[in-house]
């Protein structure tokens, strides 16, 4: 009786082992085409930036925003859905108040590693500086008829509501598509909103480090000179 009981365990144990099995294959043999903009736009023997590769975080979704100084300012506001980071620039950055409605224009999904990236992208496609602006985990608010639905739904739905737990920005943001790939960022009412911050202009240091834009800017400055 023991040993019937134990090979139907064995059985049941190897036919789960098997269905992940299969499952990571399919998961990874799709996954990366989301990932194949990124990978084309970058020469990963010149860039810091980290390779294309496909994961999830640790406990809950990720969001970071990073500041980056290109051929102009803007802000990445990167949402972890669905295996990466779907990403939006921001020209002037995020608001926290209500009133203030942000472009977000939407760029190539990037590697979750990506959220930790700080640092400088040599001569080519997006050099310039990055830091670390802002981070955290966020709620997944979004609905339909009441019920819960994915970050992935709500995306392909164009209109995602989420609550932020970072260390600038909190509380309850919406992202909404009205042309293409054109977005808006608005902080929805609650208790975190405040029309009289402006974060961006007063909180300019990495959440990270000690780094700011402004700094490696003088050290991009810096290296492009000794290369002339």
């Amino acid at each position: 009786m023991q040993k019937s009981i134990l090979n139907y365990v064995l059985l049941v144990a190897c036919c789960i082992a098997a269905t992940l099995f299969i499952l990571n294959l399919k998961r990874g043999a799709h996954m990366p085409k989301k990932l194949e903009t990124y990978k084309k736009k970058r020469d990963f023997k010149e860039t810091p930036e980290p390779k294309p590769q496909v994961k999830s975080s640790k406990g809950k979704d990720i969001f970071v925003i990073q500041q980056h100084h290109a051929s102009h300012m803007h802000f990445d506001f990167r949402l972890e859905i669905d295996g990466v980071l779907k990403s939006w620039a921001i020209p002037k950055g995020p608001s926290t108040d209500p009133k203030v409605k942000r472009l977000a224009a939407q760029t190539e999904d990037h590697p979750l590693d990506y959220a930790k990236f700080e640092g400088i992208i040599p001569e080519g496609y997006g050099a310039g500086t990055v830091i670390v602006w802002d981070t955290g985990s966020y709620d997944n608010l979004n609905e339909k008829n009441g019920k819960p639905i994915s970050m992935q739904q709500a995306f392909d739905k164009g209109h995602i509501k989420i609550f932020l737990h970072g260390k600038k920005l909190k509380g309850e943001y919406a992202l909404t598509r009205f042309k293409d790939r054109n977005w808006l960022l608005i902080k929805m009412k609650d208790a975190y909103a405040d029309a009289r911050r402006n974060p961006v202009k007063t909180e300019t240091q990495s959440v990270l480090s000690t780094k700011t834009i402004k700094k490696l800017d003088k050290k991009f400055k810096k290296m492009k000179e000794e290369r002339e």
